[in-house]
């Protein structure tokens, strides 16, 4: 199993910027945390950056048969409503660094359960 992870705009700052509201792990960081989950869990992790939407959308796009799943964080904080809520299997919000593993197990066992296995 194939999960993908996307991160946008300005994640590349997590750890210097606004650690008091943000935290002080850095997207490096969380990345080691969440492959070392995936190998626990037994499914490939990829893992993107960037700072560009359009490279966001384009990355989005070519998953489309390279992945079963897709973990994003793009929540810009301009930004107060979701727009990709509708189209997701589920939102995890709130837990800070903590969501990328809640994401990654959640999406792991709906798509296990999904296909049996």
């Amino acid at each position: 199993m194939h999960i993908a992870v996307l991160n946008g705009p300005n994640l590349n700052l997590l750890g210097e910027r606004e650690p008091e509201l943000y935290g002080r792990l850095t997207l490096a960081e969380i990345e080691a945390r969440t492959r070392e989950q995936a190998r626990a869990l037994d499914v490939e992790v990829s893992w993107t950056q960037t700072n560009h939407e359009g490279e966001l959308v384009d990355a989005i796009q070519g998953l489309k048969g390279k992945a079963d799943g897709l973990v994003i964080n793009a929540r810009e904080a301009e930004r107060r409503r979701s727009v990709l809520a509708d189209a997701a299997v589920g939102v995890v919000t709130g837990f800070g660094a903590e969501s990328y593993r809640l994401g990654l197990e959640g999406l792991v066992g709906f798509l296990q359960a999904r296909h049996g296995g």
